[in-house]
């Protein structure tokens, strides 16, 4: 199992949400964020600047091992709009999930 953590622009939620739902990813933690990051001028490369917080959303999901390429690319398909602060991916193993209600455990809790 893999946790997929996206931090993509709040406008975007609807469109990740969609796709994600239609490939059968159900179950996303959302969180309001801010993100602060230092960026290169594309023109300039050995120029950095600083943004302000932008507000931002993180989607969460759990998905298995074999599902992740499929989620990534549809994450990075939805949420990308081709402009700085589009956001980022991050991908870690999941080594146990339980479904507290259930007791359901692995891939059978998701």
């Amino acid at each position: 199992m893999e946790l997929i953590e996206a931090i993509i622009k709040p406008f975007k939620l609807d469109d990740v949400q969609e796709i994600l739902m239609k490939m059968g990813i159900n179950g996303a933690t959302i969180t309001e964020v801010k993100r602060h990051a230092s960026l290169k001028k594309p023109a300039q490369p050995s120029a950095t600047y600083w943004i302000d917080f932008h507000p931002m959303i993180k989607l969460e999901v759990v998905v298995p091992a074999e599902r992740r390429a499929d989620a990534i690319e549809a994450i990075l398909h939805a949420a990308r709009t081709g402009k700085l602060g589009d956001g980022m991916i991050y991908v870690s193993p999941v080594n146990q999930a339980l479904r507290i209600r259930t007791g359901e455990q692995g891939i059978d809790a998701l």
